[in-house]
């Protein structure tokens, strides 16, 4: 297995303020997987994605990525790791504002050892053309594919998103879960997806629903929809 999590726990906050966010997670996903973290707001599920990408560390259990198990790192190791095999799309896009699209996607590029080429990215992306711009020029969406285009990149073998069309609307919400949807085919990452929004689920291979920190069902969608297909 690509991905093993076994007994995650994590708690914030000492004494009245105590509150135990995970409570035991066991979840496994398969290489190329594109796997739904579903839960209300405070379910645990940003926490656990936290976890995975070295982020946030548990306070018990264990993580195996590709055979290497996490908690054996130290923090340079972490480091090292986390800009090696893993990307992030967080809600808010994080570009840097005084670099162009191009030059904020090859941010990304001096991190990785073996980089995907930029030009063919930005045709995949949708920003032939906007590679000059600077953020400030761009549009929610467009920002939120060039956010795509440094994390992917990298050529990671894990694509973490964090709630990534939250702030979008409806047309560019499904434009952006095309090309997220697109990039797991193409470069056959293997994407964590965390969303409250439950029509995202239907093009997912695996779809975990947390609720009070703990796994309420864990399922492989056999029959799943293109992106282009979901309606809410």
């Amino acid at each position: 297995m690509f991905l093993e999590m076994k007994d995650i726990k994590k708690h914030f906050g000492e004494g009245e303020s105590y509150v135990e966010v995970l409570k035991g997670i066991d979840l496994s996903v398969e290489k190329g997987e594109f796997c739904v973290l579903l839960g209300p707001s405070g379910s645990g599920k940003s926490t656990l994605l936290n976890i995975i990408g070295g982020i946030d560390r548990a306070d018990g259990g264990s993580i195996t990525i590709s055979g290497e198990k996490t908690e054996d790192m130290n923090d340079k190791k972490l480091t090292e790791y986390r800009r090696k095999h893993l990307g992030y799309i967080f809600q808010m896009y994080n570009l840097i504002p005084n670099l162009t699209v191009r030059e904020n996607i090859e941010v990304g590029a001096y991190l990785s050892d073996n980089p995907l080429d930029v030009d063919e990215l930005l045709n995949t992306l949708g920003l032939a053309g906007h590679e000059r711009k600077l953020p400030n020029q761009l549009s929610g969406g467009q920002q939120q594919r060039c956010a795509i285009g440094r994390a992917i990149v990298k050529n990671p073998d894990i694509l973490l998103c964090d709630e990534p069309t939250g702030a979008l609307d409806y047309k560019t919400s499904k434009e952006i879960l095309k090309l997220i949807e697109t990039v797991n085919e193409k470069y056959k990452n293997t994407i964590i997806m965390v969303t409250h929004n439950d029509a995202i689920k239907n093009m997912a291979d695996r779809v975990v629903k947390l609720r009070d920190g703990q796994i309420r069902s864990n399922e492989k969608i056999q029959h799943k929809l293109k992106a282009e297909e979901l309606e809410w």
